[in-house]
């Protein structure tokens, strides 16, 4: 660590969870360095911190090689909505292999700690339920999801490789469905996608008979489980499941964001998409035991303060 204190490195800095991650470290005393190539980051998300002076931007892509002096890397860049990874599925690939063994590279010349970002659809559709951190999942490999799927799933590969190889610090955080202010507007996301079609009145789409279900955590517990983990003991490698286990339908979703924000939407129907999970919630027995976390904002909080921001949004 050097004498004026950690430098941390973000990539996918300017993003959703990226954007509050690097608040998050700022607020504690780090100097940040936020990367991204603003694929899917925006500049409005990092705008308060650009004249901070603990605080640093950089435009790189992750799939170039990088040299930084770091003390940790926090490895977030990837589009993760399934309009935007699905997109180009080719690029998506590239970033989430290309960019891991990048950082895993940058880490291993700079001994830095390094935390993956990893994801819940690593577990695919499960047929374990809920989907504790030994299921190995049940992935289909050649499917419209599969870029970023195999993408994440490659990239905990290479990071236990690289551990195991060159003894390198390594932490792995699979994230489940996470919520709250900075979504993107179309990011095709079901929270962003829910609030957005009930604030302005349109009909609010459930795909399928709407029975499949999710659990959503709220961003600042998310960002609390994230910290968490980095800052464990090295030998505590993960992977670890961050999410919040509360369990509900899209239906029962899309009931409570109209309830919520007071809108008179219906509610309509239609078909599933190929490869969508029947349910999703995680085991975090391992984060209360290894961690100490859990998540603390309820959803009817968490998905008031999502809905006034973009209510804000879309009436500025």
């Amino acid at each position: 660590m050097r004498a004026g204190g950690q430098r941390t490195l973000v990539t996918g800095g300017a993003g959703f969870l990226g954007s509050h991650l690097c608040d998050a470290l700022i607020r504690r005393g780090d100097d940040v360095l936020c990367v991204d190539n603003f694929h899917t980051g925006t500049r409005s998300n990092i705008a308060p911190l650009l004249e901070h002076p603990r605080f640093e931007l950089l435009q790189h892509d992750v799939t170039l090689p990088l040299d930084v002096d770091v003390d940790r890397i926090f490895n977030l860049a990837c589009p993760a909505s399934p309009i935007h990874y699905q997109h180009d599925p080719v690029r998506t690939t590239r970033t989430c292999v290309l960019g891991a063994m990048n950082m895993l590279a940058l880490a291993e010349r700079r001994r830095a700690r390094i935390l993956q970002a990893s994801t819940s659809e690593v577990y695919g559709d499960p047929e374990v339920h809920p989907q504790p951190e030994h299921y190995w999942g049940r992935v289909n490999p050649i499917g419209l999801r599969s870029c970023y799927n195999e993408g994440k799933r490659c990239a905990e590969t290479l990071f236990f490789d690289y551990r195991r190889q060159h003894g390198l610090d390594i932490k792995v955080v699979r994230i489940f469905n996470t919520y709250g202010p900075r979504m993107y507007v179309g990011d095709g996301r079901v929270v962003s996608n829910f609030i957005n079609q009930a604030l302005r009145g349109d009909d609010v789409t459930v795909y399928g008979d709407g029975s499949q279900t999710r659990s959503f955590c709220y961003v600042d517990d998310l960002i609390d489980g994230m910290l968490a983990a980095m800052d464990s003991p090295a030998d505590f490698t993960g992977p670890v499941n961050v999410g919040n286990p509360a369990e509900l339908s899209m239906r029962e979703l899309a009931e409570r964001v109209l309830r919520l924000s007071g809108s008179r939407a219906r509610i309509v129907h239609q078909p599933l998409p190929p490869d969508d999970p029947k349910v999703r919630q995680p085991d975090i027995g391992l984060a209360r035991q290894a961690l100490g976390w859990q998540p603390r904002v309820s959803l009817d909080d968490g998905l008031r303060q999502t809905i006034a921001y973009f209510r804000a949004l879309l009436n500025p």
